[in-house]
């Protein structure tokens, strides 16, 4: 028999004569209310097993879901599986509300109905979905640096849910942050920065935990700091830094998404040698040598755009985001370039050095060194 689509008025009548109404969403969109009378089974269950949700007899059956695409697809689809007493809500729960039908809100504890509001956008995204945020709740990073790259950063990924954030740093709040690191405030001056930082994504994300680590990353505590977690974010602002934790990366097999400004200018790379050795480069194979001093100068010293950490720090959370749930195409061998004045993004290819000392599938694990010496000598 060819599948039927009914009004919601029409379902209500049938429902009250004994008709089976089942609504097909998964279970945060149902959260947001129920046709009165409804059983909540998502359509991914329903078709994968229908004999196991649904009677055996010639009851008949009612699917809606928000619209009406989604059950009518389902109804012809069990249609085929030879259910033949099976119907289409039309307009879905969104008619049904509209025509004034009863609706009911399925009891929910106060976590779930936090997790369903607050990461509704994510909820319905297929390649994030529940399963993938409760991936990012259980998920750790490590963010180095709570300035202009950390900042955005942290912020966007405690908005997203990711549930453990490890923030280190050894400054304090300088009324010459406020131009570009946005988790800080004119209150804050003086203040440690991961101290004030943490107490900011609290006050957006109250369900995170904030680990706020005040020291300087060095060869002695950098393994501390990489203990446990999934992906380490790079928002420092020096080479000895970076060439640090690309190393304990390499050795931590983690990956490390790298950002980096100046003035106009900013880059984005992930760096996964760690994991890929041989098919990914690390951040030695970009820079196999620091530059000169006075050819890299930091923020202090030549200045920097205030919007532009917040670009490149959200390309970073971004990509950390994308490692946490294993989706697209991540910047594993491409070196993201951004122009600010020009508007203007350049990707360029970045392939393993098959000679690195660290990265190269031969190279055992040297240990750390004086990363401070080793970018202050001459080249």
């Amino acid at each position: 028999m060819d599948t039927i689509e009914i009004s919601p008025e029409s379902a209500r009548q049938r429902h009250t004569q004994g008709a089976l109404l089942v609504d097909i969403r998964e279970s945060h969109e149902r959260a947001t209310g129920m046709a009165e009378g409804a059983v909540g089974i998502a359509k991914g269950d329903l078709e994968a097993s229908p004999a196991t949700h649904l009677p055996a007899s010639d009851r008949e059956i009612l699917l809606i879901c928000q619209s009406g695409r989604r059950s009518l697809a389902a109804a012809e689809h069990l249609a085929a599986q030879g259910y033949t007493n099976i119907t289409s809500v039309t307009g879905g729960t969104t008619a049904w509300r509209a025509a004034g039908l009863p609706m009911v809100q399925p009891l929910q504890t106060d976590a779930e109905r936090d997790f369903n509001e607050r990461y509704s956008r994510h909820l319905l995204l297929p390649q994030v979905g529940a399963d993938g945020q409760r991936r990012l709740q259980q998920a750790r990073v490590l963010v180095v640096g709570a300035g202009g790259l950390g900042s955005p950063a942290a912020f966007y990924l405690a908005a997203a849910g990711v549930g453990h954030l490890r923030l280190v740093d050894d400054d304090v709040v300088d009324r010459s942050n406020l131009q570009r690191q946005i988790l800080h405030t004119d209150a804050s001056v003086g203040v440690p920065k991961v101290h004030s930082a943490r107490e900011r994504l609290l006050a957006l994300n109250p369900h995170l935990e904030v680990e706020a680590v005040q020291a300087r990353v060095t060869s002695d505590n950098v393994d501390t700091l990489l203990d446990g977690v999934d992906v380490v974010l790079d928002g420092s602002d020096n080479f000895p830094l970076r060439y640090l934790l690309n190393d304990a990366c390499i050795q931590h097999a983690l990956p490390l998404v790298y950002g980096a400004v100046e003035r106009f200018t900013g880059q984005v790379s992930v760096f996964d040698a760690g994991r890929q050795r041989g098919q990914a480069p690390c951040y030695r194979c970009l820079f196999p040598e620091p530059p000169p001093p006075e050819f890299a100068p930091n923020c202090a010293e030549a200045g920097v755009l205030g919007v532009l950490p917040g670009m490149v720090g959200l390309l970073q959370a971004t990509e950390v985001l994308k490692q946490l749930l294993g989706m697209g195409e991540p910047l594993v061998g491409r070196l993201l370039s951004f122009d600010a004045l020009g508007m203007r993004f350049r990707e360029v290819r970045l392939r393993p050095d098959p000679a690195c000392l660290l990265c190269a599938p031969q190279a055992e694990f040297p240990g750390y060194i004086d990363y401070a010496a080793f970018c202050s000598s001459p080249t």
